[in-house]
């Protein structure tokens, strides 16, 4: 980690609340005890959309969580939707006693607060293969009720840590007609990311009046510029959830027609790129953070296969741990990536703004000492330009350290 936390306020958002409870969900409990459980309360007449891993293996509540939002009607939304989180189990591989025990936790909830089971959502993080300890989750569903409250974004980001060293979170505003619209997002993930969908977890929320099309659509196009541009090791997470709702207490209802719609759009992109971002920024060991921008591509497919076979080699990630300026490394990534026809005479390749390769080879400006500087930075970015086409795309990554090492070799321990 070598970030201060980022989460330093996150203002409330009309019509979510949020709690807090300590469950002792951990195979080694903590000293001294932290919150390992939240709950999201969204207020009635909220919307609420959401993608998921895709994984194979997906845990059981992603498969729960992702079959109750699809069965929930226009009908249903004068009652409050409820989204239940647990840190250190992640109930992914546990067969139907996992679907059993992801129930049971909804209805423990559902009693509790007096509400229709079908209106709690489950999420889990944690250690796969592992059953869910569902008594101390009874255990506590009544402290976790009446610790509800707006101002708890970030204890609820904390409650959702795992390997995170810091919570992650933060919120922006906009003025719409003389009103004030409020956007916050919290997420949790360190490890196990290259979400393909979206992060570990995240959880954003707007007090806009937003219909479940339009915010179908914000959210698919958020996700794609951000957590679906992230990664610290190539892994698919079995859990991996990112939820967007609309709780429609701000007097403004947006729609694609309305005219701040495009603004409202950029303003929620940017939000979810605070987190993602936030989540390389804490990556496990990570010293480095990674920009690596792939342009001049025929189309985003070829340019992403570009942006990840250099920001998922091992080889030039530890180049980047060590500050070693082996250029080398990232050329042979590149040439790798599956580009079909690709000109290496054409391409163009640099450190911040350092030309290091053209022509197929090392830059004639290059400079070692000046490279070796730059890798030495915290913040370093990579560009690429296969000049053979109009499009652009980026991806972050982080560095690959011993402590990353340590960090998984000890996870369970």
């Amino acid at each position: 980690m070598f970030q201060e936390n980022p989460l330093l306020h996150i203002s409330p958002v009309a019509g979510v609340r949020w709690g807090v409870a300590y469950a002792g969900i951990k195979s080694s409990p903590s000293d001294p005890p932290k919150n390992d459980l939240a709950l999201m309360e969204l207020v009635q007449g909220s919307e609420c959309v959401a993608v998921f891993t895709q994984n194979a293996f997906c845990a059981a509540p992603v498969t729960i969580a992702k079959n109750k939002l699809a069965a929930m009607t226009a009908q249903e939304n004068s009652n409050a939707i409820y989204l239940l989180v647990n840190s250190g189990n992640a109930n992914a591989g546990t067969g139907n006693d996992g679907h059993l025990a992801a129930e049971h936790s909804c209805r423990s909830v559902a009693q509790s607060i007096g509400c229709d089971v079908k209106r709690v959502l489950p999420f889990s993080t944690g250690v796969i293969g592992q059953s869910l300890p569902v008594a101390k989750i009874d255990a506590v569903s009544d402290d976790l009720i009446s610790s509800l409250s707006a101002g708890h974004w970030k204890l609820a980001a904390e409650a959702m840590m795992t390997t995170d060293t810091v919570a992650k979170g933060f919120s922006r505003k906009m003025e719409v007609d003389g009103r004030t619209i409020t956007v916050s997002g919290i997420c949790k993930g360190a490890g196990m990311i290259r979400p393909n969908m979206a992060t570990m977890l995240a959880y954003v929320a707007t007090d806009a009046g937003i219909d479940q099309k339009n915010l179908k659509q914000l959210l698919d196009h958020c996700v794609k510029q951000s957590f679906n541009r992230i990664t610290v090791d190539g892994d698919t997470s079995t859990n991996d959830a990112c939820v967007l709702a609309a709780t429609d207490q701000a007097g403004v209802k947006l729609d694609d027609r309305h005219f701040a719609w495009s603004e409202f759009e950029s303003l929620l992109t940017l939000l979810f790129i605070d987190l993602a971002t936030a989540i390389i920024r804490d990556a496990e060991g990570a010293s480095k953070f990674i920009t690596i921008d792939v342009k001049g591509g025929h189309n985003s497919d070829e340019c992403l296969l570009v942006a990840y076979a250099v920001a998922q080699s091992p080889l030039v990630k530890t180049a980047f741990f060590a500050s070693d300026a082996n250029w080398g490394r990232i050329l042979a990534a590149v040439g790798r990536a599956g580009v079909e026809q690709l000109n290496i005479e054409t391409i163009e390749i640099f450190l911040d703004h350092l030309l290091i390769c053209q022509h197929g080879g090392e830059a004639s400006s290059y400079d070692e000492q000046q490279a070796m500087s730059i890798m030495s930075q915290q913040d370093i970015s990579i560009t690429i330009d296969l000049q053979r086409g109009a499009v652009n795309e980026r991806v972050w990554t982080s560095d690959l350290s011993l402590d990353y090492v340590h960090i998984n070799a000890d996870y369970r321990s």
